[in-house]
């Protein structure tokens, strides 16, 4: 990403940030539900085609803990959690550097206020994920992510594909986030997703 573009991503992100503060409340309860629907149906279609073909199952699930303004994950995460062929695992803090490290969650995990507030789990390290959820900010439709500037899940995602581990990542956004037209460019070190899933459909389809 050359300066320019280093320049225009802060105010780019107030902008996104102020588009979707400006949802109204039943849009966004709507827009959650939609999103909730639609990755449980992926999940259980995709899990289905892979168990035909022989392919490696998706078991373990590294999501998030959706902020107020985000997309509520969590009614979603609790069905998944109650399928004894998953496992769900949020994000943990570790460094201002450090890739995120992901700990077993369910419903009865005690829960503690992170580094950014965001409550994280007490519960164990959790197994390698087979999908990512990746909080998305802002995106293209090549998959491009506009994340909050900390840059936990570019280190995150790039350390999991250096360890050999596959997985598919699926960012969650708002509509309202789509980068048409923006002036925004990737920075190299920007890892790009598989997937993104937002209120009005899938902006990049998952793999099937």
């Amino acid at each position: 990403m050359n300066q320019n573009a280093q320049d225009n991503a802060v105010p780019l992100r107030t902008r996104l940030k102020q588009r979707r503060t400006d949802l109204p409340a039943a849009d966004r309860d709507r827009g959650a539900l939609l999103i909730r629907g639609r990755l449980y149906t992926w999940l259980a279609g995709h899990r289905a085609a892979l168990r035909e073909s022989g392919r490696p199952d998706i078991r373990h699930i590294a999501a998030f803990w959706s902020m107020p303004e985000e997309p509520g994950l969590q009614a979603l995460l609790r069905q998944w959690a109650q399928d004894e062929s998953l496992t769900v695992s949020l994000p943990v803090v570790t460094g201002p550097d450090a890739p995120l490290s992901f700990h077993l969650w369910t419903p009865e995990t005690p829960m503690h206020p992170g580094a950014y507030g965001i409550q994280e789990p007490d519960g164990p390290a959790a197994p390698a994920p087979d999908l990512v959820l990746v909080p998305t900010l802002g995106f293209t439709r090549q998959g491009d992510r506009l994340g909050y500037g900390g840059g936990y899940y570019d280190r995150t995602l790039a350390a999991l594909k250096a360890s050999g581990q596959p997985f598919t990542s699926i960012g969650i956004a708002w509509a309202s986030g789509d980068l048409s037209g923006e002036p925004y460019a990737p920075a190299p070190h920007d890892v790009r997703l598989d997937a993104i899933l937002t209120d009005k459909g899938w902006a990049v389809p998952a793999p099937q």
